[in-house]
């Protein structure tokens, strides 16, 4: 069985790991069930999580004890910025071809100054892949001349434009070729190194390559056995025995799940803004509500203490998408003041709140500086 490793900097990088691990175990025949009847372990994957933006301090035990993969690393990924000698590589010298001759420069020493933080030898691998290559790992791999995977950083993110071509505009043509040479990287499968760039939707891909593949989310779980999806619960909720007997409690009650996000700057009034709507929308036709609230990976609010008693808190790396993996569950309502709720077909109520509710709780012109 080939060698893979993923490299994730979210929540949602590892669901996704998860989830093409799974699948790609059923393409070889090997389902999760035979697999951990046998050594425990299902294949050789390894996870590396990147500290350089997430906090996956509580996760690492139970990811640990996955047997999804043989190994979970630390992965002490650092910025360009930690490195004071490639500031000046970074600047304007208005010159292109100053400019252009600095960018090969960076490009080859940043893979150098990082190597001390790298934990692994990704050559040891035979697939690699990378939710996000624009970051410090995917120089690494582009400098070192690696081949690895890249895969959308969320569900269709290139939709709204290819942030490779927003980033290199000016003389893109010429900053493409040189990336094709492997002079210089570029991110969305533009590296040279860069095997393929996986996306959910490629019809929805505004400006595409000739190395963006796709594969639906809807491929990667529609196969999943309860098992499967439990799994994969036990590894995301710090608790699940304890979730699971709050709504066993309350089957016979309307569901309603509110979605948390970074909303106002004022932390205080981030509160009042949560609390008013758990108050506003907690019953369903004067019945009260089983209330669940998941809470947005980008709001560092503390909400112990907070909600009411009652509600069920479905902390930042819980990913959404994985309440469906929830036996019995249900949603009567769901309700959101700016996240989209395509990932919820079957709600009886979808309620998206918009511009006019938060005019209630700031200055209008602040509302998409935390909400953005």
């Amino acid at each position: 069985m080939k060698k893979r490793i993923y490299v994730c900097h979210t929540f949602y990088h590892v669901y996704i790991s998860c989830l093409k691990e799974l699948y790609l175990l059923r393409q070889a025949d090997l389902s999760h069930e035979k697999a951990a009847a046998g050594s425990g372990s299902i294949g050789r994957a390894h996870l590396m999580l990147s500290t350089m933006s997430n906090d996956f301090s509580g996760m690492i035990p139970r990811a640990k004890n996955c047997p999804l993969f043989e190994e979970v690393i630390l992965f002490d990924e650092k910025r360009d910025t930690f490195f004071p000698e490639l500031a000046p590589l970074r600047t304007d010298s208005g010159s292109i071809v100053k400019n252009m001759r600095n960018r090969i420069r960076f490009c080859k020493r940043f893979p150098e100054l990082l190597e001390p933080y790298v934990p692994v030898d990704f050559k040891s691998y035979d697939d690699i892949y990378v939710f996000c290559d624009i970051d410090p790992i995917g120089f690494y791999l582009s400098g070192k001349k690696i081949p690895y995977h890249a895969v959308e950083d969320g569900l269709n993110t290139l939709a709204h434009g290819n942030d490779a071509l927003y980033d290199n505009r000016g003389f893109f043509g010429i900053k493409k070729t040189m990336a094709a040479l492997g002079l210089i990287h570029m991110q969305n499968g533009y590296a040279r190194h860069c095997i393929d760039m996986e996306v959910n939707d490629l019809s929805v891909v505004k400006t595409p390559n000739a190395k963006m593949i796709e594969l639906p989310r809807k491929k990667l779980t529609e196969k999943l056995t309860q098992t499967e999806k439990n799994l994969l619960l036990e590894l995301f909720v710090e608790d699940m025995g304890k979730l699971r007997a709050q709504l066993a409690g309350e089957k016979d009650r309307p569901c309603v799940l509110i979605l948390s996000e970074p909303l106002c700057e004022d932390l205080k009034m981030r509160e009042k803004l949560f609390l008013d709507l758990i108050r506003e929308y907690g019953t369903v036709d004067g019945k009260a509500a089983t209330l669940l609230f998941k809470q947005h990976p980008r709001d560092d609010l503390d909400y112990t203490g907070i909600l009411p008693e009652d509600v069920v808190l479905l902390d930042k790396s819980f990913p959404m998408e994985m309440l469906y993996f929830i036996e019995g569950i249900h949603f009567d309502r769901i309700v959101s003041v700016y996240t989209v709720l395509d990932a919820f077909p079957d709600v009886k109520e979808k309620v998206i709140l918009g511009d006019a509710f938060m005019d209630k709780y700031e200055d209008p012109s602040k509302h998409w500086l935390t909400a953005g």
